[in-house]
This record gives structure tokens, C-alpha cells and sequence, in this order.
């Protein structure tokens, strides 16, 4: 799990915890708490490196004429 969390990071990690901190920061000032149920979901985004990547949430099909 430590392995997950330090390693492989990259500029859409990055994003999502700039986006997990944007929500935060919005839910703390704004008092729309919310935003922090968002702010979460980006925020283990980021440290466990899930989401869609490049090509894993594709559709496969096949040309048919």
C-alpha cells in the first residue's frame, strides 16, 4: 500500500489532489459541506492512482459493414 501511494505519480495525480484541495478549501470557506464528499472522492483518486486511465475505460467494439 506505502508502494501505491509513493510511487508512480504523475501530472493526473497531481491534478486530482489539486482538485481534492480546491474542494476542501471551497467547502471550509463556502460552509457547503458538501463539496467535501467530492473533495474525498478525488483525494483517493489520487493516493491509490484509480480512475480512467488511457484506454481502461474504452469501449471495445468492432466495425461491422
Amino acid at each position: 500500500m506505502k508502494n501505491v501511494v509513493f510511487t508512480n505519480w504523475h501530472i493526473m495525480r497531481y491534478l486530482r489532489l489539486g482538485i481534492a484541495l480546491f474542494l476542501f478549501y471551497q467547502a471550509y470557506e463556502t460552509h457547503e459541506w458538501f463539496f467535501i464528499v467530492f473533495g474525498a472522492f478525488f483525494l483517493l483518486q489520487a493516493l491509490l492512482n484509480i480512475g480512467c486511465g488511457p484506454n481502461s475505460c474504452g469501449v471495445n467494439y468492432t466495425k461491422t459493414k
